[in-house]
C-alpha cells in the first residue's frame, strides 16, 4: 500500500456539543497512510472531539468521515473509574469483542513495548493498585494490543517519568503505521511529528501543516506577528483618515465632502484588518493566597514507605522533613514508588509518618481530578471552594477569578465531568486561589495544561508564600519554582 494512501478524511464536518455549544464548523482534512500528526489547539477547541468522531463514540452534524477500511485503536488520556477495579487480564480482555485465547503472552508483548518492568506478575494486579505514570504506560498498551493501522494517543507523557517519555518516544520514531497525537509536550511532540491539525476555538476550523511541530509553530508565530503588525499599520492610516476627516468636517463648505471621503477610506481600512489568532490568550497571571495567621513547622515528616515496582514489596524509611511558611519541598523518584500515594495521605492528614499543624488548610491539586465533584457545575464547585476556605461566597470576585483562568460565562454552569481535561486543570487552579492554603500539595500539575499557561502557572507556584510539596516529571517547569528541599523516594 502506498504511504500516500489517505486512509482517513474529514469531509465538511460540523458537530457541537448541544445547542449554542459549536465545535467544530465545516472542517477538512487527510490523513494519510504512516503520518504522523500532531493535534493543536487550546483548551477546549474540540481535540478530543476529533478523536471521539474518528472512533464513532460521537456523530457529526453535518458532512462525513470516511475511512478507508481501516482498524482504529485509542490510548485514552485517563483511566475510566469502573476499570480501576479490574485486573490487569480482565482490562486487556475488554479491548476485545471476542474471546481471546493466548491474551497472556499478547499482554507480555506489549507490556514489554511500553517499558513496564516486571509485567509477567502483573496479570493478576488491580488496576487501582498502579501509580499514575504506570496507569499511563497500560493504557498506551491497551491500545497497541491491538495492532490498528490508525494509532491515538491523548496526552500520553502525562504522569510519565523521564525514563518512560524517553521509550515512548523512541517507539514513535520507530513505529511504521499511522499516529494522531494529543500532547502539550513540546520536546516530545517534535521528536516524531511530521505534521500537524491546528484547531482553531473562535473559527472552529482546522489548518493543516506540514513538518514538525516547532517548525510548524514558527510558521504559525510568524503569521500572528505578521498579522499584528499589518494590522498595527491599518490603525495608524485609519487614525489618521479619521483625524484628517474631523479636520475637514470642521471647515465645512466643500471640505464637508472631502471629510466624508475620508471616514470612507477609514471604513475600508477597518474592513482589511485581518482577525489575528486568538489562540495565543493564555491566562491571567495569578496569586494563590496563603491562609492567614500561621506560624511555625506546618508540616513535619517524619518517615514514609516506598513499593518496589518489581517485587510490590513495601519499604519503610525515616525521613526528617519540616516545612514552615515559604518553604518547598520537591517529591521525586521514578513511577510507580508511591508518590502520588503518599501525597494522597498527606492531603487527607492520615499518613502516619506526616504531622500537619492543627487548623491547617490543605490545598490539593490531583493529577486525576478526582478531588473536583464532577457532577458540580463550575459554578458550584468555586463557590464550595470559597466557603472551604472561610470565606462568605463572593461571586463578583468568582467570577473574577473565574474569568482570568479563561473559565468564560460560557461554560460556568457546565458540569465538571462534561469539560475537557485542560479545563478541570484550569478549574481546579481557580478553586487552589479561592481555598487560600496554608499547605499547597500538587501532583503532576502540568498535565493536560497548555503549554502557554504553564510559565504563569510556574510563577504563581513559585511566588507561593505557603508550604508546598510538589511532583512534576517535568524539569523545565521544576527549573522555574524554587526548591527548598529534595525528599527522593528512591533511595
Amino acid at each position: 500500500m502506498s504511504k500516500n494512501e489517505t486512509i482517513l478524511r474529514f469531509d465538511s464536518v460540523s458537530f457541537e456539543y448541544g445547542i449554542n455549544k459549536p465545535i467544530l464548523d465545516n472542517v477538512s482534512f487527510p490523513i494519510r497512510r504512516g503520518s504522523k500528526i500532531t493535534i493543536m489547539g487550546q483548551n477546549g477547541a474540540g481535540k478530543s472531539t476529533i478523536f471521539g468522531l474518528i472512533i464513532g463514540a460521537l456523530r457529526p452534524e453535518s458532512g462525513t468521515i470516511v475511512k478507508n477500511n481501516i482498524s482504529i485503536a485509542m490510548a485514552k488520556q485517563v483511566m475510566e473509574r469502573e476499570d480501576l477495579k479490574l485486573s490487569v487480564r480482565e482490562f486487556f480482555e475488554k479491548q476485545f469483542s471476542k474471546k481471546i485465547y493466548d491474551i497472556d503472552p499478547r499482554i507480555d508483548d506489549v507490556l514489554e513495548v511500553v517499558n513496564l518492568k516486571g509485567h509477567t506478575k502483573l496479570h493478576d494486579r488491580i488496576l487501582e493498585s498502579f501509580s499514575g505514570g504506570q496507569l499511563a504506560r497500560i493504557l498506551l498498551a491497551s491500545a497497541l494490543i491491538l495492532d490498528p493501522d490508525l494509532l491515538l494517543l491523548d496526552e500520553p507523557t502525562n504522569n510519565l517519568d523521564h525514563a518512560g517519555i524517553s521509550h515512548l518516544t523512541d517507539f514513535l520514531i520507530k513505529y511504521k503505521k499511522t499516529v494522531i497525537v494529543i500532547s502539550h509536550d513540546a520536546e516530545f511532540l517534535n521528536a516524531f511529528s511530521d505534521g500537524v491539525l491546528y484547531l482553531d476555538i473562535y473559527t472552529r476550523q482546522v489548518e493543516q501543516y506540514t513538518g514538525n511541530y516547532k517548525n510548524v509553530l514558527r510558521e504559525i508565530m510568524a503569521r500572528v506577528e505578521k498579522e499584528n503588525m499589518k494590522n498595527a499599520q491599518l490603525a495608524k492610516e485609519i487614525q489618521t483618515k479619521k483625524d484628517q476627516a474631523n479636520v475637514f468636517a470642521h471647515k465645512g463648505g466643500g471640505l464637508r465632502l472631502v471629510a466624508r471621503r475620508m471616514r470612507e477610506k477609514a471604513e475600508e481600512l477597518e474592513e482589511n484588518m485581518v482577525d489575528v489568532r486568538k489562540e495565543d490568550k493564555t491566562i491571567k497571571a495569578f496569586t494563590i493566597p496563603v491562609q492567614e495567621d500561621i506560624n511555625g513547622d506546618i508540616v513535619v515528616i517524619n518517615s514514609f514507605t516506598t513499593m518496589n515496582a518489581k517485587t510490590g514489596k513495601i519499604v519503610k524509611h525515616k525521613a526528617n522533613i519540616k516545612l514552615k511558611k515559604n518553604q518547598h519541598l520537591l517529591l521525586s523518584g521514578p513511577n510507580g514508588i508511591g508518590k502520588s500515594t503518599l501525597l494522597e495521605k498527606i492531603a487527607k492528614k492520615i499518613d502516619p509518618g506526616t504531622k500537619i499543624l492543627d487548623g491547617i488548610r490543605v490545598g490539593y491539586y490531583r493529577q486525576d481530578f478526582s478531588t473536583l465533584n464532577f457532577e458540580d457545575t463550575v459554578y458550584q464547585s468555586l463557590a464550595s471552594a470559597i466557603v472551604s476556605g472561610g470565606a462568605t461566597l463572593d461571586e463578583e470576585k468568582m467570577r473574577a477569578v473565574a474569568a482570568s483562568f479563561l473559565i468564560t460565562s460560557e461554560f460556568i454552569r457546565t458540569k465538571i465531568g462534561s469539560l475537557s481535561e485542560g479545563q478541570k486543570g484550569l478549574v481546579a487552579f481557580a478553586r487552589l486561589v479561592l481555598e487560600r492554603p496554608g499547605l499547597l500539595i500538587l501532583d503532576e500539575p502540568t498535565n493536560h495544561i497548555n503549554f502557554r499557561h504553564l510559565p504563569i502557572i510556574a510563577e504563581a507556584i513559585n511566588k507561593y508564600k505557603g508550604a508546598l510539596i510538589l511532583v512534576s516529571h517535568v524539569p523545565d517547569f521544576v527549573k522555574k519554582i524554587r526548591i527548598d528541599e529534595i525528599l527522593d523516594l528512591d533511595l
